[in-house]
């Protein structure tokens, strides 16, 4: 388990929250405070690039749709979000976060929603591994005579 008094920068903690199942992120994080929507959850998509061979050209690979949301706390604090599909709930949610995890609530809100997160995430990425090294083929040569 994740120590509850890890640090989190703003890239991890979006990263998290865009990856977080919807109905995950609303059990740890179920009551939303008073906020004002700057940008309302909207729907839209957005290209993604591939790379051929990990280090290759770019090239569009395809759209996909996502969800995106502003918000302003009462505090003044202000949540950005984009999340992938169409939830418009997770990204209002997660934009909450956002903001609140810049105020002085980011050390309890990082115990209590993301620190879970992390660590679920980790498993789901170890079960992932494990099952993709079961497939795991080892190819060998064996030397022949007329390549000697």
């Amino acid at each position: 388990m994740t120590s509850h008094t890890a640090t989190f920068d703003r890239k991890t903690w979006m990263g998290l929250l865009a990856r977080a199942k919807p109905e995950r992120l609303a059990q740890l994080f179920p009551e939303l405070p008073a906020h004002e929507l700057l940008r309302p959850p909207e729907i839209g998509a957005v290209m993604v690039q591939g790379r051929a061979g990990g280090a290759g050209s770019a090239f569009n690979l395809g759209e996909m749709t996502v969800t995106r949301c502003a918000l302003r706390l009462i505090s003044g604090a202000v949540g950005h979000a984009h999340v992938q599909g169409r939830d418009k709930p997770h990204a209002t949610r997660a934009a909450v976060v956002d903001a609140l995890m810049q105020t002085d609530q980011a050390a309890a809100l990082a115990a209590q929603v993301l620190a879970p997160l992390q660590d679920e995430e980790r498993v789901r990425r170890s079960a992932r591994a494990a099952r993709a090294a079961a497939t795991k083929v080892e190819f060998f040569t064996l030397v022949r005579g007329e390549d000697q």
